[in-house]
This record gives structure tokens, C-alpha cells and sequence, in this order.
């Protein structure tokens, strides 16, 4: 049998990091690691292939040489998915449907013959053994939790690895936090579940073989969610990247309480781990409490910030507007709090109920539900009645990310980091990365506006700090595609064709 695994397009967004990757010369962030998993789940004998659309283009002799159609997609990816959903179907085809984007809105994918949901290490054996019988049912889907631990290696010769910035990686699903904004734990739960470290080490091991060298993304809901794991993990991964003169770098998403254990930061950091993503959310406690991110209101954010900077790893924020408890002071706060610490990559965006979480079912028994999400809170899309107002928190909302974007704010933020920042990642400066370098100078020293700023920054950072050179790049790099991005949604808003219903 044939199967066709197809990952749809992503829209452009902060995240998709479209404009930069031009820079050196990839097609997407990273490949669809959910295709790239099951694939070993599927029978060896069976034909497999993968198109993600972010790096290929989808032909109609791909679809007529398939037997099945599988397609998995984040919510964001919702109507991409939609218009291959219909391009398959047109064909005659068979189509399979899994991922966050299919979990609680299977009414929205007219044309899927077979729903493969929740954890496929579950349901994929229960569909493709109803297959082989001639009978599978339309939903499969199950509470059950898996043990991780039995989790194959990804299928990488499905890749073309030169097309991707990053390869991702998840060493353990699940969060025990229960913010009521956040899906994770419908998907995943709330008690993380690890891999071991043999397991990861593996996993390392495979894409070293495959001769990948550079940045890795350990994808987890939150990946100190369980310490204790977390710890016996990286002791073996730093022996692992010492022993193999430390080919990979990377980055992960964790709580804010990785500032309160030292321990944890200063293994993370000598296993080469260079970024984190928090989620702070607000300053506002008052909305923190509300949304059940308690976690947040025990710490001095700002002093977390700062600790885990200093300890090598860049923050990313993610940042949200519009709680009931935000009055019109949150915007020149939260523009305040990101300025004052220094967080370079600030993802600020608009409140939005994800279906089935607390947050949605709350909406809706309080009659405030107005729409469906696309899954991306970034761009102006409301799905609510907020009680701020909708013109205020639309306008409060273009304030936040004029400001923080615009050049010379954005040029200050890199230079209150660089201030604070101990760089300790190690590794060789890649050709990409010295390519990156070439393109910027020409492009952004020479023919962009942020010019002086380019200069000054790059200088500075040459004779006070030549260790971060790297970064000071990447900022440089990336302000273009946030500025890009950010004009991009102003201008949306400011037509009326931002703030949609889906």
C-alpha cells in the first residue's frame, strides 16, 4: 500500500519566521515531527512518502500514486489543510486526519473518511487494524495516555533535512499546570510523561548519523515539567554532546519557576541549551490569577528573567492581552515589563478561546462566544466578547506591537539582553550562520534603514561581548521579520480584515 503523508502550509506569521530564513537559505522552521513519528508505527512493508508544503509543492501525480491520504495540522494550519482536504478528496482519495487541529472540530473537515485523534501510539494500531479487517470506523479515539518510552525514533529519510533551520525533538508530553487558556493538557495531559534517557540519546544519535549539525528544539508542553527526570536526562546528554564535541544546540519551552533551581539551569546550559520560551503571559497578578497561572504570581518575573539569562539561555515571552481582569493600563505595562527585561523575542497576542478549554467552556456558558479560532492569537483575530471592549483592546493591542517593534525600541531590548546575557553555548560557527552574516551586512548594513542601529549593534557586541556576535546577527535578522510581520497585521487590522470571525 501507498501512503501519502502531507503536512499543509502554515500561514505567515511570527512564529513561521519566513523573511529570516531567506537569511540562510531554509524553507521552513523545522518539519512536521508528528508525520515523521507515526511513520515508524505504519507497516514496513507499506510505501511511505511525505510532502510538507512548507518546502514542496504538492502534485497531482503525489496524490494519484497514494493508496491513503494521511494529513496532520495545528489548528493554524486549519485552512491549508481544508483546501488539500478538498484537492485529495477531488482525486478520488481516502483521506486519514490526526493532530490538534482535528481533535474537537472534526465537523469542520467535510471530506475526512477516518479521524485518527488524541495519542496515535493508541489509536493508529486500532485503525490500521480495523483496515486490514475492511472495516475502520470514522473517529478513533482514546483517554488512554501512553507510555512514551515505547515511542519510535522519527522516519527522518522522509526529510530533506538542507530544506529546515531546526529539528525537533520532544523528550516528555504533558504539563502539571492548568492554565485555562491552554489545550495542552486536553491533548496531553496534566502528568508529564518522559522518554528515557537512553531513549533520547538515541534519538541524538539518529540525527547525528544523518549528518545533522546545528539547532534543536525539544518541542515539550513544558520540559522541566518533571525535574527529577529532567536532571537524569541531561547528565547523559551533556557526556553525549561533550563526547561528540557538541554538534547541536538547543532550545525548549519551560515555567518561569527554572529560575528557582540552579542546579537545573547549569546542566541545561552545559548540555547546550542557548533559548527558552516562558510563558509569562501579563505583569497584571490580577489576570494571572484569573487564567489559574498561579505559578506566575510566586515569582518575581523579572528577576526570573534575568537569572536564567545570565545563566546562558536566551528568553522568548509569550505575552497575552485581554483577560477580563486587564484594564487599559495592561498595554503601557506589559510594553514597560518587556522593555525593562530585555526580552528580545516578545510574542504578544490576543486572548483566544482554543475549543474545549476551561477558557471556552466558560465563555460559552456566559454567552460570550462568537466564533471559532484560527489558532494563532497573533493575528487580530477575536473569537469573544472581551469585557475591556473590543475597540479598546484593538487598539491597546496595535499599541503593544508598534511599540515593541518598531526599530529603535526593538534595538534597545537587544541591547538591555546583551547587557545581561553570559554567553556559555559552545560549538563552531557554522557556514550557515557566517552565510547569515554575509547576507546581513549587504542586506541590513547596506541597503536597509536600521542601518546606524545595525552597525552599533553589531560593533558594541564585536568589542564587549564577541561570544554573543552570533545572536546580535540572529536579533538583527529577525527584527526584520518581526517589523515585516508586525506591519503586516496593523495594516489587517486598520482594513477591518483582521478582526474575523473564522
Amino acid at each position: 500500500m501507498n501512503i501519502l503523508m502531507i503536512y499543509p502550509k502554515y500561514p505567515e506569521t511570527f512564529w513561521s519566521f519566513d523573511y529570516a530564513l531567506k537569511f540562510i537559505s531554509k524553507k521552513a522552521a523545522f518539519p512536521p515531527l508528528g508525520l515523521l513519528t507515526i511513520a515508524p508505527l505504519i507497516p514496513k512493508e507499506w510505501n511511505k512518502r511525505l510532502i510538507d508544503l512548507n518546502v514542496r509543492e504538492l502534485k497531482d501525480k503525489h496524490i494519484k500514486w497514494a493508496d491513503l491520504i494521511f494529513i496532520s495540522a495545528m489548528l493554524v494550519q486549519k485552512k491549508s489543510a481544508r483546501q488539500v482536504i478538498r484537492r485529495c478528496k477531488a482525486k478520488g482519495k481516502r483521506i486519514v486526519a490526526g493532530g490538534p487541529a482535528f481533535l474537537t472540530q472534526q465537523d469542520q473537515f467535510p471530506g475526512v473518511d477516518h479521524f485518527v485523534l488524541n495519542e496515535a501510539e493508541v489509536t493508529l494500531p486500532m485503525f490500521l487494524d480495523d483496515l486490514e479487517r475492511g472495516s475502520p470506523n470514522k473517529i478513533y479515539s482514546s483517554t488512554q495516555r501512553p507510555d512514551i518510552k515505547d515511542t519510535p525514533v522519527p522516519m527522518w529519510s522522509l526529510i530533506r533535512m538542507d530544506d529546515y533551520a531546526t529539528m525537533p525533538v520532544q523528550y516528555s508530553r504533558g504539563c502539571p499546570y492548568n492554565c485555562e487558556f491552554c489545550d495542552i493538557i486536553i491533548m496531553n495531559g496534566r502528568i508529564p510523561r518522559t522518554k528515557t534517557p537512553e531513549q533520547i540519546l538515541r534519538e541524538m544519535q539518529s540525527l547525528y548519523r544523518a549528518g545533522w549539525r546545528g539547532s534543536v528544539f525539544i518541542v515539550d508542553d513544558n520540559f522541566i515539567g518533571n525535574k527529577t527526570n529532567a536532571k537524569k536526562m541531561l547528565v547523559k546528554l551533556i557526556r553525549w554532546q561533550k563526547k561528540h564535541r557538541y554538534p547541536f544546540k538547543f532550545y525548549t519551552e519551560a515555567s518561569v519557576n527554572l529560575a528557582e533551581d540552579s542546579e537545573l539551569m547549569r546542566m541545561m546550559s552545559a548540555a547546550n541549551f542557548y533559548k527558552v520560551f516562558l510563558g509569562i503571559e501579563t505583569p497584571n497578578m490580577d489576570s494571572l490569577r484569573e487564567c489559574g497561572k498561579v505559578l506566575n504570581t510566586r515569582i518575581d518575573l523579572s528577576k526570573a528573567v534575568d537569572i536564567i539569562q545570565k545563566n546562558g539561555m536566551q528568553v522568548m515571552g509569550g505575552f497575552i492581552v485581554g483577560f477580563d481582569s486587564d484594564t487599559e493600563s495592561v498595554f503601557e505595562n506589559q510594553i514597560r515589563f518587556i522593555q525593562k527585561v530585555g526580552i528580545v523575542t516578545a510574542m504578544v497576542g490576543i486572548l483566544i478561546a482554543l475549543p474545549q478549554t476551561r477558557l471556552w467552556q466558560r465563555l460559552k456558558a456566559e454567552g460570550r462566544l462568537i466564533g471559532n479560532t484560527s489558532g494563532e492569537n497573533t493575528d487580530s483575530c477575536l473569537n469573544f466578547v472581551p469585557k475591556m471592549g473590543q475597540e479598546k483592546l484593538i487598539k491597546g493591542y496595535e499599541r503593544v506591537l508598534a511599540t515593541l517593534y518598531s526599530r529603535k525600541q526593538y534595538y534597545k531590548r537587544i541591547d538591555r539582553f546583551l547587557k545581561n546575557y553570559r554567553p556559555t553555548a559552545k560549538g563552531r560557527v557554522s557556514y550557515g550562520e557566517l552565510k547569515a552574516f554575509a547576507k546581513s551586512i549587504w542586506k541590513i548594513g547596506i541597503l536597509s534603514g536600521p542601518r546606524y542601529l545595525y552597525w552599533k549593534l553589531i560593533i558594541k557586541t564585536l568589542f564587549t561581548k564577541a561570544r554573543a556576535l552570533h545572536l546580535a546577527v540572529e536579533f538583527a535578522i529577525v527584527g526584520l521579520h518581526f517589523e515585516r510581520i508586525t506591519k503586516r497585521i496593523l495594516r489587517s487590522s486598520r482594513n477591518n480584515q483582521g478582526f474575523r470571525i473564522d
